[in-house]
């Protein structure tokens, strides 16, 4: 059951899409075709950008002890919604649109790093005696 369902999703996305794209051609005419040419150069922009900068975000995500995870989410996002404006169509550039306008959860700033590695406290040492002892 849960197969068909897929496939029904699979199949029924590519059919809207074509049916968007005829009604908007018959109403917009060249104009969406500009759109499309538009949506999938950002699209590329876009990949090209998130790919740049991995690497810079990961190593900065590293040295700043912030979770890794959180630096690959962020270039997630770019590269879903790039994809989304390449594959041609109105309906996936709205979700691109969407993907990229939506706030993720400190998408911005990341998170500041945990130190909870760091017990704050005094010390001394006991198996050595101490200045007072050794005056005896």
């Amino acid at each position: 059951m849960r197969g068909f369902l897929i496939l029904a999703i699979l199949l029924a996305f590519p059919t809207l899409e074509i049916f968007t794209l005829m009604q908007l051609a018959n109403r917009f005419g060249w104009w969406l075709l500009a759109w499309l040419l538009f949506a999938a150069l950002w699209g590329v922009l876009l990949i090209r950008e998130a790919g740049l900068n991995a690497p810079l975000r990961l190593l900065a995500a590293l040295q700043s002890g912030h979770p890794l995870g959180v630096a690959l989410l962020h270039g997630f996002v770019p590269v879903a919604a790039g994809i989304l404006l390449i594959f041609p169509g109105v309906i996936s550039d709205a979700l691109a649109m969407l993907l990229l306008l939506l706030p993720l959860s400190g998408r911005k700033a990341m998170p500041p790093a945990a130190n909870d590695d760091v017990i704050e406290g005094e010390w001394h040492r006991t198996d050595e005696p101490s200045n007072h002892d050794r005056l005896r």
